[in-house]
Formats: C-alpha cells, sequence, structure tokens
C-alpha cells in the first residue's frame, strides 16, 4: 500500500489512515501454506514472495526461454471494496504504479488495465484513460461478480475494449459476498477451489447466451487460471440444447462453441489434465486446445506438471501455437515505436 500513496490524493490518503483501509491482493487471497499458492521458485526468497518492484520482477521472475513479450496482471482484490470512489481512484492508482514501476522500466513488458467493478463507467473511463498507450494490451476483471458478465449492464465495458482493441481477461475469484456455488457458500477453501471452474462456465455461457459476442464482434475474452479441460462436455451441451431452446435467444445464430472458439482463449494455468497419455490424448480429440490456449506462467503459482504433459502430446505446430502464436494474435498491439509486436499475426 505504502507505494500506492504517492499516487493517491491526499483525501484518500487522509481517508486511508483514518479508516485503516488496506489494499487487498494475493497475499490475503490465497492460503499461504497451500502448494498451489507458491511456486518453489518464489519461496526461495524472502517474503513477500510476489514481486512488487521491477528490481523483484527481474530477480524472481527470471527470462522464460525466448520470452518476447510478458503481460502482467496486477491483483489487488479492487472488487473488494464497496465504495465505488474509493475504487476508481485505487484502480488509477495502481495503473500509474505500474506504467512508472514496470512498463517504463522494460520494453518487454506489457500490463493489463486494473478497473473498478463497482460502477461501469469508472471502469469506461479508465480504459478511456489507458487506450493510447500499447502496452495496455487488456482489461482486468474477476470472473466472479455479482452480475454475470453477459448482463447488459457490463456492455459498455465490453464497447471500450472493442473500440480500442483490447481483449477482456477474467480472472480467477473475484467479487467476496458472492456465493461460489448456487447452493451457497462453501466450508473450506477446497471446495471454494473446485468451484471457480463451474463460475468460469457461467460466465462462459452468459457471454454467449446474452449476445455479446454478437453485438462485439471483434471482442476477445481470455479465461485467466480457470482452467480448460472442462471445455469440452460443457461445449457439447451447450451446441445440443441451443439447437433446442434457440428461440429463446434468437441473437445466438451459431454454434455457442463457434463463438467460443472464434472469441475466446484460455490460459493453461492451471492444467487440470488426467495423469495418462491416452486420457490427454482424449481431450485433445474433443477440444481444439491449438486454437484455444496460450502460455501463461501463473507465477507464483505452482499448479504442478499439466503443461509439459499436455505440450508432449502436441506437434511441433501445436507446440508453437499453444506456447507463442495464439497469445501473439490475442494481444496484438504495437511497441511503443508503433512497430507491431509480430509481424504477420492479427487478432482472432
Amino acid at each position: 500500500m505504502d507505494a500506492l500513496l504517492p499516487y493517491l490524493s491526499d483525501y484518500w490518503r487522509q481517508y486511508l489512515d483514518g479508516a485503516m483501509i488496506g489494499l487487498h491482493g494475493l497475499v490475503d487471497a490465497y492460503p499461504p501454506g497451500a502448494p498451489t499458492s507458491i511456486s518453489g521458485r518464489a519461496r526461495s526468497f524472502p517474503a513477500p514472495a510476489v514481486p512488487s518492484s521491477y528490481a523483484d520482477l527481474r530477480e524472481r521472475v527470471p527470462d522464460e526461454g525466448d520470452a518476447q513479450l510478458v503481460v502482467l496482471n496486477c491483483l489487488t482484490a479492487l472488487e473488494a471494496h464497496r465504495n465505488p470512489y474509493y475504487a476508481a481512484a485505487l484502480a488509477t492508482a495502481v495503473n500509474d504504479w505500474v506504467r512508472d514501476e514496470f512498463l517504463d522500466r522494460d520494453e518487454r513488458l506489457r500490463a493489463s488495465i486494473a478497473v473498478s467493478i463497482a460502477v461501469p463507467d469508472d471502469a469506461v473511463a479508465e480504459i478511456e484513460r489507458r487506450a493510447d498507450d500499447p502496452r495496455w494490451v487488456q482489461v482486468l476483471l474477476p470472473v466472479r461478480s455479482e452480475l454475470p458478465w453477459g448482463h447488459r449492464s457490463h456492455h459498455a465495458i465490453f464497447a471500450a475494449a472493442e473500440r480500442h482493441g483490447l481483449a477482456v481477461g477474467l480472472h480467477a475469484w473475484g467479487r467476496p459476498g458472492q456465493a461460489p456455488t448456487p447452493n451457497g457458500f462453501t466450508s473450506t477453501y477446497f471446495e471454494d477451489y473446485l468451484a471457480n471452474q463451474a463460475i468460469a462456465q457461467s460466465q462462459l455461457i452468459s457471454l454467449v447466451c446474452e449476445g455479446v459476442f454478437e453485438r462485439y464482434p471483434d471482442l476477445r475474452v481470455v479465461l485467466i487460471e480457470c482452467g480448460f479441460a472442462w471445455l469440452a462436455p460443457l461445449l457439447w451441451r451447450f451446441d445440443k440444447d441451443w439447437k433446442g431452446i434457440w428461440r429463446e435467444v434468437p441473437w445466438v445464430k451459431q454454434l455457442p462453441s463457434e463463438y467460443v472458439y472464434r472469441h475466446v482463449r484460455a490460459t493453461t494455468a492451471p492444467a487440470h489434465l488426467p495423469r495418462e497419455p491416452r486420457a490427454i490424448r482424449q481431450l485433445l480429440e474433443m477440444i481444439d486446445v491449438e486454437r484455444l490456449l496460450a502460455y501463461a506462467s501463473d507465477y507464483p503459482h505452482d499448479h504442478g506438471d499439466g503443461l509439459p504433459r499436455l505440450l508432449a502430446e502436441l506437434d511441433d505446430e501445436g507446440r508453437d501455437a499453444v506456447l507463442t502464436t495464439n497469445a501473439a494474435a490475442l494481444y496484438n498491439r504495437s511497441r511503443p515505436d508503433g512497430s507491431p509486436d509480430r509481424d504477420g499475426v492479427s487478432a482472432p
């Protein structure tokens, strides 16, 4: 929080001091002892394990392979705050800090725009504030929301993202006070952790059924840290039931799966996959991961060896798509000097 104070007005600094309201973030959201929370590489450094400066980033997250660009997602749990004015001020402060501390120090870095979800107009204003800078490539939203993201009250956010060529990232976890299951709150972190996939499914259904992709045909949505193996049965059922109940959603003019493959990508982490290679190959027959997946390190989390086992079942072209070209197309933005990030790559 101290790092953000210079980016807040005198009023908000006094507000924070008097109300003792902190910044909710990764440390508060994950049990520190859970194996999935902090990777072994992150544990090798003194607390906090999450990089809080560019120097930390360079030290703790060394170059991986031949990565050309890195997209930073600053998780602050802005959605935890119910004061819309404070949430909007905090989002602006976070983005100013990310720009000064990271983007201005390394031309390889890109970032997602943190926005307040309390009032859509505030989110749109923050998008407009950043959109002219090509280093911002994505609008960051929590996957757990008070209303499904396809609801019309959110459409102004998608319109702004599409207008400026920005992807929309739906990141795991989100609005506190919202039960993770249709039957209410869970008793354990383990149940909440598992419920995240069901939440992602409901958001995907909402985006398609509410006609978001018909209304915004160039919109790109990324499911971040939400898994992807669950897509196979969901898309099968989605297409099947649409054929019988399409009159409920006449604006959905194509198979739901076609919208998903055209507009949606999912990150490789976490890759919740079976242990047997044969079962992984069966999954690859059911969903086109070569079109769907984009690499994510998910640092500082550790979700096991699912990605290497997945890549082992792909050919060279498929591995290149998952590790490089899908993300390059997804975040098709220009470098600060105006040159394209990758030649010959267009957004899906």
